[in-house]
């Protein structure tokens, strides 16, 4: 009896871990800028660039969203072979998408200074996702007197 409460809870403990596992996105172009600026307290120049970046992931997926079209308009579906084809090239665009996400985030992640990235790290910790890791920039306007 005690042997089948520890297997079980190992096992709880390892699906934990493994649901653990999925990204932590900011969601750039996805999120309403607004919402991500608001959140960490963006300083003009972020902002401006958290614009352009969104305006990338958009027009970057509007194309995949574009190619995704097309492979299910001309790709032949009626046999089991050719349904698992259409489906690898779905998975490929997919991909693509995520991809373009995880670039852009990155790229924004970067831009932020250390306290707005560890309000990142809380958050995806509170959400057990695993956190981008990029180096924070240093700002002059965010060191403090003492370290000057």
């Amino acid at each position: 009896m005690k042997i089948r409460f520890i297997v079980a809870m190992a096992f709880l403990l390892l699906f934990t871990n493994i649901n653990a596992q999925a990204d932590c996105i900011l969601g750039v172009g996805v999120t309403n800028d607004s919402i991500i600026s608001d959140i960490f307290q963006l300083n003009e120049m972020q902002k401006e660039k958290l614009e352009s970046f969104s305006g990338e992931v958009k027009f970057r997926n509007d194309v995949l969203s574009n190619e995704l079209e097309n492979v299910k308009n001309r790709h032949p579906q009626s046999s089991v072979t050719e349904l698992r084809q259409l489906a690898d090239k779905y998975k490929v665009v997919m991909d693509s998408m995520a991809t373009v996400q995880e670039v852009m985030d990155k790229k924004m992640l970067a831009l932020f200074n250390s306290n707005q990235y560890e309000l990142y790290l809380s958050l995806c910790k509170d959400a057990s996702r695993s956190a981008y890791i990029v180096v924070p920039a240093v700002y002059t306007d965010s060191i403090s007197n003492e370290n000057r």
